[in-house]
């Protein structure tokens, strides 16, 4: 198995591939509607900056405040609706989800600059929309969608930068506990999120799980440690990588409004 590797790592195009296939999981059906959670919702395509159509939902909510979410590594934006559903009772904000190309009915094939182009894009279409403040959009990202959203945070004035479950980078993770990342470090793909933190300005709030076996605590510790201020850390306590929002409960909604009715003060 390891020549099969070393063989893929050194043949460009099959070593690209074997990264994609590695590190995104995409599930093309869409399982579910927010209609089904009793949502109202808007089906939205929309292009990435470099033409990719794109698509998303668009729940409207009661506050001024939209959140631009961005999701993991697996599934598709179906997979999201208990969640979604919670978010929107709890918090009454407008959210905006969509799915990577790639991803469920998106276009195009996945890779980590196309996950770039694709959450410009989003924020950019939101931006447009006559219905929401552009000046009130909020980034939400978790897990492998930290990394995306912290690079639009990058690029783009953010009113208010939300990141659960986040990493440094797929090479400090190359060292840590999931098996296929040292593969994927040598083949290039990078999520270097702790070089990017430095050039934003944006309020920030982290959420990680202190029983997150899929990425460590530490690696979200490290991240925010690397941020300008204004920022805030809150542990959830008991919650692993994918039950924060069960786990954490009411004070985990709470830490979320709590956050962005700040960043109107």
């Amino acid at each position: 198995m390891g020549l099969i590797l070393l063989s893929l790592i050194l043949i460009g195009g099959g070593s690209r591939v074997l990264g994609r296939s590695l590190v995104f999981f995409p599930d093309r059906e869409i399982e579910e509607s927010p209609a089904d959670w009793g949502l109202s919702f808007e089906e939205v395509t929309f292009l990435a900056l470099d033409g990719v159509e794109l698509h998303g939902w668009f729940i409207p909510g009661d506050r001024e405040e939209t959140l631009l979410w961005f999701h993991g590594n697996a599934g598709n934006i179906s997979h999201r609706l208990e969640d979604i559903k919670l978010l929107h009772e709890q918090l009454g904000m407008s959210i905006f989800i969509f799915d990577y190309r790639g991803y469920g009915r998106s276009g195009g094939r996945i890779s980590e600059e196309g996950t770039y182009l694709d959450g410009e894009g989003a924020l950019l279409y939101l931006r447009s929309r006559r219905d929401i403040r552009p000046d009130r959009i909020v980034l939400f990202g978790r897990s492998l969608g930290s990394a995306v959203a912290v690079d639009v945070a990058t690029r783009y004035p953010t009113y208010g930068l939300i990141l659960e479950s986040p990493f440094t980078s797929v090479a400090d993770l190359a060292k840590g506990p999931v098996r296929y990342l040292p593969v994927s470090a040598l083949l290039g793909i990078r999520y270097d999120s702790l070089s990017k933190m430095r050039g934003i300005s944006a309020p920030l709030l982290v959420l990680h799980g202190d029983q997150d076996t899929v990425i460590p605590i530490r690696y979200g510790k490290r991240l925010f440690e690397a941020a300008t201020r204004p920022k805030e850390f809150s542990t959830i306590a008991g919650a692993g990588h994918n039950d924060t929002y069960i786990v954490g409960g009411r004070e985990y909604f709470t830490t979320l409004s709590k956050f962005i009715e700040s960043l109107a003060q």
